[in-house]
This record gives C-alpha cells, sequence and structure tokens, in this order.
C-alpha cells in the first residue's frame, strides 16, 4: 500500500486530479487558487501570490514580467505550514513559473520537512500528457485502478469528440488567453482545436504561450474568436474585450461580422491541465459544430 495518505497539491490541476481519483479527504492542504471540487476551499492553503488583488491585466502583466525578470518568485509557499501539515506527498509542477511555486523553491523547502516526502513534477504540454499525469498520481497514491478507469472513461470521451468532428467545415480559431498584451493559447489548446475540427491561427501544438501582436490578429482574421484568460472567469474576459476592440479594426474581422465570438472560463478549464480539460474539448466542439450549420 502507498504510504501518500497526507497530500499537499501545489496547483489546482493536481487538486482536482487527486479528488477525482477519491482521495479529497487525503488532502491536507491545497493553493489559494484551488476552488474545485468546492469542498477543498476549506483546506489550509500552503502558498500566496505576490501580485496584488484587484489590478488591472495590463498591470498584472507588468508585474508579473518584472518578477520574473528579477528572480523574484510569484508566489509565496508557506514552509511553516507546511511542516505542520508532514505531507508523505506533495504534488507540484515544473511547466510555468506564472502558474505555480516554481520546482526550486519546493525542491528547496522540500529538504526542511519531516519524513521525507514523496515529490512528484507534473510537466503536461499535451492532452495525452495530462492523462499520463493521472496515471503518475495513481501509481504514486496507491489508486492505479482507479486511475486507469478514470483515463479509460476520458478517453472515450475524446474519441466521441473526434469521431463527431465536423471535416465539411474546418474553422480558422483564434485563441487568446490574455489580452493586454495578447497571448495566444499554448501547450494543449492548439491540440483542442484540432481535436475538435478546427486550425488554430495563433499557436502551435505543444509550445508555451506566447506573447503575439494585434496586427497578427488582425492579419489572422479567424473565423472563430476564442477568449479564454489563463487564471480568470469570463467576468474578467468580458471586461478586457472592450480593450481588445479599441486596438483593432474590430467590425472587419470576419469573427465579428459572423457573431462567432465565444467568452470562456479559462480558470476553469481550458488554463487546467486536469480532468476538466475534456470539458474543454467538448465545448469546442459543440461551437464548431454549431457555427458549421450556418458557415
Amino acid at each position: 500500500m502507498s504510504r501518500a495518505n497526507r497530500i499537499v497539491t501545489l496547483l489546482p490541476s493536481a487538486t482536482e486530479i487527486v479528488c477525482a481519483l477519491g482521495l479529497g479527504e487525503r488532502l491536507v492542504g491545497v493553493t489559494h487558487e484551488c476552488d474545485y471540487p468546492s469542498y477543498v476551499t476549506q483546506l489550509p492553503q500552503v502558498t500566496r501570490s505576490n501580485i496584488a488583488k484587484g489590478l488591472s491585466s495590463q498591470k498584472i502583466d507588468e508585474q508579473v514580467r518584472a518578477q520574473l525578470n528579477h528572480v523574484d518568485a510569484l508566489y509565496h509557499l508557506d514552509d511553516q505550514l507546511l511542516r505542520k501539515l508532514s505531507p508523505d506527498l506533495i504534488v507540484t509542477q515544473a511547466l510555468c513559473d506564472v502558474c505555480a511555486v516554481t520546482e526550486e523553491e519546493v525542491s528547496a523547502v522540500l529538504k526542511t520537512l519531516p519524513g521525507a516526502p514523496e515529490l512528484i513534477n507534473l510537466e503536461p504540454m499535451s492532452l495525452g500528457d495530462v492523462l499520463d499525469t493521472i496515471l503518475m498520481v495513481g501509481k504514486a497514491t496507491g489508486h492505479s485502478d482507479e486511475a486507469q478507469r478514470l483515463v479509460a472513461s476520458l478517453n472515450r470521451r475524446i474519441s466521441r469528440v473526434t469521431e463527431r468532428a465536423v471535416r465539411s467545415w474546418r474553422p480558422r480559431v483564434g485563441f487568446l488567453e490574455w489580452i493586454t498584451p495578447p497571448f495566444n493559447g499554448g501547450h494543449w489548446n492548439p491540440e483542442l482545436i484540432e481535436m475538435a475540427g478546427g486550425i488554430d491561427c495563433f499557436g502551435a501544438r505543444f509550445q508555451p504561450s506566447r506573447t503575439i501582436s494585434y496586427e497578427l490578429i488582425q492579419e489572422s482574421d479567424p473565423d472563430i474568436l476564442i477568449i479564454s484568460l489563463c487564471g480568470f472567469g469570463p467576468e474578467r474576459a468580458r471586461q478586457d474585450l472592450t480593450l481588445l476592440q479599441e486596438k483593432l479594426e474590430w467590425h472587419r474581422l470576419t469573427c465579428v461580422q459572423t457573431n462567432r465570438i465565444y467568452i470562456m472560463d479559462g480558470n476553469s478549464y481550458f488554463s487546467r491541465p486536469g480532468p476538466r480539460l475534456v470539458d474543454s474539448l467538448e465545448q469546442l466542439a459543440d461551437i464548431f459544430e454549431r457555427d458549421a450549420k450556418t458557415a
């Protein structure tokens, strides 16, 4: 049997994976951003953000860049609370310094914790990688059978999407995960677009998100525009949409003329490489299928 009876997760998607495996009762600590399932918000929070709340998207970007340029951490890890919680398994990531506590900080704190807890890093770049991380967490917690069943269920849903994807019309899709400045949706998002039957205008499969120009958005002239802000819900995306309208020749865009602009919940879905990434795929497929009928 695994000794992973006291689990700390250092990113929301890891929390969702642990809970999807039926191990929520083993969680003893999560991050300040973990909010799904809802009961995890009652658990001790071992991180906090060093970015002030209430900032505009432009100010957030400026502070993130400034801190990363000066090798300052974006998140604070409460090492005293970690020692008190005494975890035997910590699940973190080494994929993106903007998304969670850095691998270096976690490794340094790990040396000070009692009992030599196990550390696993999740670094998915594709949907297949996300499924592999579920298997990894399952193995580390002694729940490999449950993980395999969950992955099999997710794969069935993925297959249903790819089988019904419309092939007669492949929309050119612009995916933005930030507006000021604009960032394309990277990592797994171009793959999700392709699997759902579209063509990504801005990104490259399995590559990190990057800053793009407003000129590229205008020149690409996507058939469909998806706005799914990293770490935020639809409310912030709607708020920032006016900034995008000011920067572009808005009414000349095909997606504007055909009313094919979709604001999505990036915080819950597209930004989180956990089980709900399959929900994101299904949402895209529904949009493409619906728009194909009027293309």
